[in-house]
């Protein structure tokens, strides 16, 4: 079957001719790949910066961003049918069993990282025409979100970061719980660094949460990405004519940053520039570039005497994904042509390199490899 792989020795990325996989064990099931979603984290995969083939090959199939098909089961599958649409999950967990967090079933958090994930490290990925996985990996899609499902995945990361983020502000006294793990949001102010797909994502989920929002970003020619961040009725301020200090006074006082763009220098400028009690969330892996200035002593005296606090969250566990699902419909309710334009284009497998390119524009491309 096609399937779309890096080989790392050889720095080659290509399309090539992979085994199916055939239903092992009793709980797995067998689906066809619908999309794949491409991220930056492909892109460096395809660049040979990282991305390790599993045990056996010299390959690793690429992509994380999956919806998929249910088309084969198990006998002891019982969660999910044939016909079922389905995204996977994508982190699995180390085998030590002294690592309390992946015998938990939260390899997100793993201690020892050996933990292996599908598409990216020592586990092949999604941009095939076939996958078999276990039940427990699977979420199921409602057909209803047939069309915008793949953003299941990149929406997972500001799902896993807004739980930190309730779990941190519970500190407040005054933040009266609206619900277990929930607290006010009435009148706070968030900040998201960042208008690629899971910045304009974490947008639409702090909107949700009750957020005044403020998008700041780079991208140039942001007109498009303007245009979804003032549907959902946040501000869009451009980074290219507001500086840092400009940005943090159209926001207000920041109660929450959350950051999209991996961009350390640009991230710890905006760090000098958080509220009282205020939280960062880290949720972009920058790359290894050369040394950068940083304030340290103004940061670390205003983290001390406002009470700030700064979280990375990375991968989500099974119960951020349904989070995900429960949130894409309450966005395509909410603002349905904008969250249907964060897809800017589908591409068959076959021109996969295209939106793989670093050159690649629009906000999110999809890989369409069945109908």
């Amino acid at each position: 079957m096609k399937a779309f792989a890096v080989f790392p020795a050889k720095h080659q990325a290509r399309l090539i001719d992979h085994p199916e996989p055939k239903l092992t064990s009793p709980t797995e099931a067998k689906m066809r790949v619908l999309e794949v979603g491409v991220c930056g984290t492909d892109r460096e995969i395809v660049s040979f910066q990282y991305g390790d083939p599993p045990e056996g090959f010299d390959y690793l199939v690429i992509g994380h961003e999956s919806l998929s098909e249910v088309i084969e089961v198990g006998h002891q599958v019982s969660r999910v049918q044939t016909g079922d649409l389905v995204v996977i999950t994508v982190r699995r967990p180390c085998a030590h069993p002294e690592c309390i967090a992946c015998r938990e079933g939260r390899q997100d958090f793993c201690y020892t990282g050996d933990y292996t994930e599908r598409g990216i490290k020592s586990r092949h990925g999604f941009m095939t025409e076939l996958v078999v996985e276990e039940e427990r990996y699977l979420n199921v899609v409602p057909r209803a979100l047939r069309d915008i499902a793949v953003l299941v995945e990149p929406l997972t990361i500001a799902e896993k970061s807004l739980e930190q983020l309730a779990q941190i502000q519970q500190r407040l006294p005054w933040a009266t719980p609206v619900e277990p793990g929930q607290f006010s949001t009435a009148g706070r102010r968030a900040v998201v660094l960042g208008a690629g797909p899971v910045g304009l994502l974490g947008a639409m989920a702090l909107r949700v949460s009750g957020y005044d929002v403020a998008v700041y970003s780079r991208s140039p020619g942001g007109a498009e990405n303007n245009d979804i961040v003032a549907a959902i009725g946040a501000k869009y301020i451009a980074a290219e004519t507001h500086s840092i200090e400009q940005l943090a006074s159209i926001a207000g006082p920041i109660d929450v940053v959350y950051e999209a763009t991996g961009a350390s220098g640009f991230a710890f400028e905006v760090v000098q520039h958080l509220g009282p009690n205020a939280v960062f969330i880290f949720t972009g892996v920058p790359g290894h570039k050369a040394p950068i200035s940083v304030d340290t002593d103004r940061i670390m005296r205003d983290m001390v005497l406002n009470n700030q606090a700064i979280v990375g969250s990375v991968n989500a566990p099974p119960h951020c994904f349904q989070a995900a699902i429960n949130h894409l419909g309450v966005f395509l309710s909410r603002w349905p042509t904008a969250v249907r334009s964060l897809i800017t284009k589908r591409f068959p497998i076959e021109q996969a390199m295209e939106p793989l390119s670093s050159g690649a524009g629009g906000v999110k491309n999809v890989i369409a490899i069945a109908s």
